[in-house]
């Protein structure tokens, strides 16, 4: 039978003019665990791109925790959290990432997510819930990630808020407008580290603008939470900093290693969220086991072995800044694993990616939507299980390739 009905017929036209802008993404299948080397259609690449910036994933004492929770208790948790979902597992894991931020947030409680997004839409849509329809500010930066800007669109059309942008490097405009703003409750929502330049956000600059403004500030610190600060608690311990107006979310399938998130809050702002964050409240639970391998993960961040390799990530951070340079792409310099190679064009960057494929290097193109038209991109990461022999060998490489995009380049 052959189906020709029109919204068929529009995604497949839609679908053809991504493949022609270059735009259209493509799955891979790895067939090995996640690390520095991976296995792709038989073949072995280093891979310079995942989010596993401690190197936990595959980390022995993680896959044998896993195991553990599976055997005591099961592998699903067979409702949401406020049915009969919440475990001893998920509780003791709340109580712990509530004592990483304890110096930062008083009185602090944290709430588990099994996503990221998830925790996103539940913290924005939830505290929004707080104000009278018509009477909420959303204060957003440009570069958030795609859940927060999704939890800003969804908050503002429910609570038919009035939603601002503002550049994060430049706070001058968010000031003039907060100065004007007589809304009962104001949230500024901003990235902790972003995820495609690698930048920090000014959280300290703007905890004092939601002081001076009597604001919430919503941190997502995906990026930056096992990473950051001396213990891995992420960007509020590194900028040293305390307020109860901070609401901050943590990515657990990042550094941790293993997969979640969670919101970490005055207890009072968590209990809000019980009751009125839907995507927590319809939600199937994560399974326990998870929670129960996240208490080894989050053991490991802020011990003895997650210092080492912190510092591991740090030689390889400065090994890239002083040696790695480019005749014309563009090295955005980060404090962060992440570090971005700007190219601009889409074709540019897709033949940099295949070069580094057959070079044996996994580090795909990144291109609009995900980052502005005009700047596709390399988005190099570290993670502490890359040696500097690795990354030394990876700048070799990029160098020469850099050299044959640009002969190619000229040449068409």
């Amino acid at each position: 039978m052959t189906s020709s009905f029109k919204a068929l017929k529009i995604a497949q036209e839609q679908i053809a003019d991504l493949d022609l802008q270059l735009l259209k993404r493509t799955l891979r299948i790895t067939q090995s665990p996640c690390d520095t080397k991976l296995t792709i259609g038989g073949r072995q690449l280093k891979a310079f791109c995942s989010n596993d910036y401690l190197g936990l994933a595959n980390h022995a004492e993680l896959v044998d925790a896993l195991a553990q929770g599976g055997q005591q208790y099961g592998v699903g948790s067979g409702a949401s959290h406020l049915i009969s979902g919440h475990s001893a597992a998920h509780e003791l894991l709340e109580q712990k990432l509530a004592s990483f931020q304890k110096k930062h947030i008083q009185n602090a409680r944290a709430l588990f997510f099994s996503t990221g997004y998830l925790a996103n839409l539940a913290t924005i849509t939830g505290l929004a819930r707080l104000a009278q329809r018509g009477d909420l500010s959303i204060y957003s930066a440009k570069l958030n990630h795609a859940s927060l800007i999704d939890g800003v669109r969804l908050a503002g059309a429910q609570m038919n808020a009035t939603v601002n942008l503002f550049d994060h490097t430049q706070l001058n405009s968010l000031t003039d407008v907060l100065k004007k703003d007589t809304k009962s409750l104001k949230l500024i929502v901003i990235d902790g580290v972003f995820s495609m330049d690698g930048d920090l956000a000014p959280v300290k600059a703007l905890l004092q603008l939601a002081e001076q403004y009597d604001s919430l500030l919503i941190v997502d610190d995906a990026h930056g939470f096992g990473v950051l600060g001396k213990r891995g608690y992420g960007i509020l311990e590194q900028a040293s900093i305390q307020s109860d107006r901070i609401i901050y979310i943590g990515t657990l399938g990042k550094a941790a290693g293993v997969s979640g998130a969670f919101v970490c809050a005055q207890n009072s702002f968590i209990e809000w969220l019980v009751q009125k964050g839907r995507p927590y409240i319809y939600s199937t639970a994560t399974p326990p086991a998870i929670a129960h391998t996240l208490l080894k993960s989050l053991e490991i961040i802020e011990g003895d072995e997650g210092t080492k390799r912190r510092a591991q990530l740090n030689q390889l951070i400065k090994i890239w800044q002083d040696e790695m340079i480019f005749s014309e792409w563009k090295k955005v310099s980060s404090c962060t694993p992440i570090q971005p190679v700007i190219l601009g064009s889409n074709a540019s960057t897709l033949l940099a990616a295949k070069l580094l494929d057959e070079a044996g290097y996994w580090i795909p193109a990144i291109r609009p939507p995900t980052v502005a038209p005009g700047s596709a991109r390399l988005r190099i990461t570290f993670s502490a299980n890359h040696s500097a022999d690795d990354l030394r060998k990876l700048i070799a490489t990029l160098n020469r390739i850099e050299q044959e995009v640009s002969e190619k380049v000229m040449h068409d």
